[in-house]
């Protein structure tokens, strides 16, 4: 018996594109929700030039990046060999074959495009009813950025360097004193010319520091952060904040620009709010997310958050604690164990970021229970910050509705594991905060639309598509764009056909 043998390389083949491509591919997904997106609206400008070579499409390249990001191939120069070798790749763009720059260059001049693709999907997701808005989960994930972080300082950093540099100056200028041979000198002299520069370099560093008052500086993405990626191990990258709705786990909105999550709860939670265009909204996020002033701002536009509660700043000392001291809303007063009264002039103090109250009583100085209470020579002090009552209600929410706060993982934890180890989403390459969130709504937007096909069958998910697509022009009223109507023919010629206005 023999092995398998292949052909004569020299052999010549008559194929077509079209059988190779199964009619589930991932390709052919990707392909009909191109052509269905507005992509002038959207921001995606294709110029036709009177000389010179041809323009891509945006949509070719458009299409070339969704398909790439689920099959882990990013980088413009991979792209561009995915265009000469994968048979999926040849059938989706028709056998265009761009260059590394051209397809680098696209990335580089659509990252607002990107993101109107993403939020445009959304609400396609909305009016095909997969996402409801009533109740959303908040979280984030940090990506590494195209910075090292021998290229981030702060100003300790700075400091240390600069020390170092006037110690190496002074020890190069002693040896130069004590020698007597010229070429030595020469070298030495060289070393310290060195040195005053990069002094001058990190001089010039602390002065942007000082001017900004921002309190690192990264000098290869101005705009990228160190941050603690896990168990302490810091790197240079974007805290990506998203929200993702509870119905069918889809994303509904990204952003960048925070290195915590402490000050991010509100912005992502009404931006998603209006966005989907909710009068009332449920909110998930962890404890990260729990701060009172974001709650309180949550609360006034009518979204509700379940945001895990923080313990106490108080030191567990064996002193008693804060649950022990109970407090009179009416009177704006404390009772302490003892039966004491703690009040409050009514003033806020500023205390960090926060405003506080301060409680305190005249009654500690001969207390039998003060050596449990306090070690305080001024006696116990209480401080109550200015939205202490939105956490407690938040907390109080959260124990009553622990199987609400519980689906927060199961919502929105798996997409992150997705993006990050099954599609290599661990770092970003584009630079600045709008570059890296064009390149976050591509990652979304491929998440949901791979999703979709979990969902339904790819034959399902094209009737829907093309369902929704007609509610949306028989909707619209002044339509413009000619490219539109033609796609609207293409894919709904089952359907009778309505008059459209031109404008």
């Amino acid at each position: 018996m023999d092995f398998v043998n292949g052909v004569d390389r020299n052999q010549l083949f008559m194929m077509n594109l079209e059988e190779h491509v199964p009619q589930d591919s991932w390709a052919r997904v990707v392909d009909f929700f191109v052509d269905i997106l507005p992509m002038a609206e959207l921001g995606f400008i294709d110029v036709l030039q009177t000389a010179g070579r041809p323009p891509y499409r945006s949509s070719d390249l458009l299409k070339l990046y969704i398909y790439g990001f689920r099959n882990q191939i990013r980088s413009s120069r991979k792209l561009e060999k995915a265009c000469q070798i994968n048979l999926e790749v040849m059938w989706l763009l028709k056998g265009v074959q761009p260059s590394a720059r051209k397809i680098a260059y696209f990335r580089k001049r659509n990252p607002k495009a990107f993101k109107a693709a993403f939020r445009h999907f959304v609400l396609l997701l909305k009016e095909m009813k997969l996402i409801d808005g009533r109740t959303i989960a908040i979280d984030s994930f940090k990506v590494r950025a195209q910075n090292s972080l021998k290229n981030n300082f702060n100003q300790g950093k700075i400091t240390r360097h600069l020390e170092y540099i006037d110690a190496k100056i002074g020890e190069y200028e002693t040896a130069l004193d004590e020698s007597e041979d010229e070429s030595e000198r020469a070298v030495l002299n060289s070393k310290i010319d060195l040195r005053k520069e990069r002094r001058a370099k990190y001089n010039l560093l602390s002065k942007q520091l000082e001017a900004t008052g921002a309190r690192q500086i990264s000098t290869t993405d101005p705009d990228a952060r160190a941050v603690i990626l896990h168990r302490n191990i810091v790197n240079v990258g974007y805290n990506i904040q998203a929200g993702t709705d509870s119905k069918h786990k889809l994303f509904v909105n990204v952003q960048t620009g925070w290195v915590n999550d402490t000050h991010a709860l509100y912005p992502m939670a009404i931006e998603a709010k209006e966005l989907l265009g909710r009068n009332r909204m449920k909110v998930i996020a962890d404890k990260g997310y729990t701060t009172g002033e974001q709650i309180a701002l949550c609360g006034a536009e009518n979204i509700i958050t379940y945001c895990s509660p923080k313990a106490h700043s108080s030191a567990n000392n064996g002193l008693y604690p804060m649950k022990d001291f109970i407090y009179n809303k009416r009177k704006d007063t404390y009772t302490c164990p003892a039966g004491e009264t703690l009040r409050t002039n009514g003033r806020y103090y500023k205390k960090g970021k926060h405003q506080v109250k301060h409680f305190k009583t005249k009654s500690c100085s001969g207390c039998e229970q003060r050596t449990a209470c306090t070690r305080n020579k001024m006696g116990r002090f209480i401080e109550r910050g200015l939205h202490h009552e939105d956490i407690e209600k938040n907390a109080k929410r959260v124990k009553e509705n622990m199987d609400l706060y519980r689906q927060r993982q199961e919502i929105i934890e798996h997409q992150f594991g997705t993006l990050k180890r099954q599609w290599g989403f661990t770092y970003v390459l584009m630079r600045g905060k709008e570059q890296v969130l064009g390149e976050a709504s591509l990652a979304m937007l491929t998440y949901n639309l791979v999703r979709l096909m979990n969902i339904f069958s790819i034959d399902e998910l094209k009737k829907r598509l093309k369902r929704c697509l007609l509610i949306i022009f028989a909707n619209k009223r002044d339509f413009k764009p000619l490219s539109r109507l033609k796609i609207f023919r293409k894919y709904l010629p089952c359907i009778p056909k309505i008059e459209l206005k031109m404008a």
